[in-house]
């Protein structure tokens, strides 16, 4: 059912500029869910895998085979939904080998990418949508749900993270806006921001360093006033909180990093 070959296209003119967000399935996607009921907007928003049968999604990174959902069992609770979503999907669908069952399969571009960007690490699927937002030189990227590591299960994690990380890292050098919700450990943002500085953290009032519009600055924690370091529900909710700073009641929305 599946049929190979290679493609070659060039960027996406109408993304250069853009607000995307990206919506994996780890656990801080519910602040993509509650940032949506909160009314903030999005120029695209791009699904990873089966949260493309959760939300409604402009774009949809599948970078395993079609195959791997359709003829294996190998993605788990994932298979099921998958088989059923995406023959019935209308949006592109990226992945690495187009499949007739899947109408919507387009090939990534990955020939076309590494040649522009200089780069080919990639060992998650999450990587690739990132390296896509800097090839269609979008200008606002918010993260949801990649998150890789959690605070409570230490023994746990998923690999990716760094890859990601490194691909954030180019993105920020190209002066793209980062944002990355408020409970992923992605750039360390759910660790707040006086303990961000290793070393400095010990101290009494250890710097820490904030955004001031739009300009990065380093001040001591007492003397600036920090919006919470971990995420806030609804309304002020603090029942999810394990440390907070300064609780700040505006609707959650991923933070700066």
């Amino acid at each position: 059912m599946a049929t190979n070959g290679s493609s070659r296209s060039v960027s996406i003119k109408k993304l250069e500029g853009k607000s995307v967000a990206i919506v994996a399935l780890g656990e801080s996607q519910l602040d993509y869910h509650m940032s949506i009921s909160h009314s903030v907007k999005f120029d695209e928003v791009w699904a990873i895998n089966s949260m493309c049968a959760v939300i409604k999604a402009d774009r949809v990174f599948m970078m395993d085979p079609a195959s791997r959902f359709f003829d294996t069992e190998d993605a788990g609770p994932q298979t099921k939904i998958m088989r059923e979503t995406l023959p019935k999907l209308k949006c592109p669908i990226y992945s690495c080998v187009k499949d007739k069952r899947v109408p919507r399969i387009e090939l990534y571009p990955i020939e076309s990418l590494i040649d522009d960007v200089g780069c080919g690490y990639f060992n998650n699927t999450i990587s690739y949508a990132i390296a896509f937002a800097l090839w269609n030189k979008v200008g606002r990227l918010s993260i949801y749900g990649a998150d890789f590591t959690y605070k409570r299960n230490r023994h746990f994690a998923e690999m990716g993270r760094s890859c990601c990380e490194f691909w954030l890292s180019k993105c920020i050098d190209k002066g793209m806006d980062i944002k990355i919700a408020s409970k992923s450990s992605l750039l360390d943002t759910n660790i707040p921001e006086k303990y961000k500085l290793y070393g400095y953290h010990r101290l009494d009032d250890p710097p820490v360093v904030y955004f001031d519009e739009g300009q990065l600055k380093i001040t001591k924690h007492s003397e600036v006033q920090m919006e919470h370091s971990e995420p806030v529900g609804i309304s002020g909710r603090t029942d999810n909180v394990e440390v907070v700073d300064t609780v700040s009641l505006r609707p959650p929305e991923p933070n700066k990093f």
